[in-house]
């Protein structure tokens, strides 16, 4: 089948010499040369520090950073708050019940205000 495009890009192909002085053909060695050289490839931690070097990465990783702290300290602030409930019980129920040390209750209530 006989492309009607294919005359204009066999026209492309027939470039006329460059002009003398000119760079295009030192530009166009260098980019063969740099093609056909195999790049290193880049260790991780190159990878890495180019991740960095992106300001949206970077906000995005402190802001995660942050974020995760606040979370942890939230856990850990909860954990606390519900042991000292536990306490609380016990001792409220110490005040009714001084004997309560001996009832096997204690341990039941107090288990449920723990979970």
């Amino acid at each position: 089948m006989n492309d009607p495009l294919d005359p204009l890009l066999d026209r492309w192909r027939k470039a006329p010499p460059p002009m003398p002085g000119s760079i295009a053909p030192e530009v166009w060695r260098r980019i063969a040369l740099a093609e056909e050289n195999d790049p290193v490839a880049p260790t991780l931690w190159e990878r890495i520090e180019a991740a960095f070097r992106q300001p949206a990465f970077a906000a995005t990783f402190i802001a995660a950073c942050t974020l995760c702290g606040l979370f942890l300290a939230e856990l850990r602030v909860s954990h606390q708050q519900a042991q000292r409930n536990v306490q609380i019980v016990q001792s409220y129920l110490r005040l009714i019940d001084p004997l309560i040390d001996n009832h096997p209750a204690d341990q039941t209530v107090a288990a449920s205000f723990r979970q």
